[in-house]
């Protein structure tokens, strides 16, 4: 879980980054379909969502604890 919530919180800080220079990622062309607020809310939803599954996601086991097991 905490690699699928670091790239959507990638892919939320890039969509505002380009935002600003009139660019889009295309995966996300979408969002500003239903208006600019509502493409607001996605694009920091993706950060929150995503910041938020990076930090409760569990941590690696170690090697050395795989082994033990």
């Amino acid at each position: 879980m905490k690699t699928l919530g670091m790239y959507m919180a990638i892919a939320g800080l890039a969509s505002i980054v380009l935002y600003f220079m009139n660019m889009q990622l295309t995966l996300l062309m979408w969002i500003d379909n239903w208006g600019e607020t509502t493409g607001w809310i996605i694009r920091g939803g993706l950060v929150v969502v995503g910041a938020a599954l990076f930090l409760m996601g569990p941590d690696s086991p170690d090697p050395e604890e795989k082994d033990q097991a």
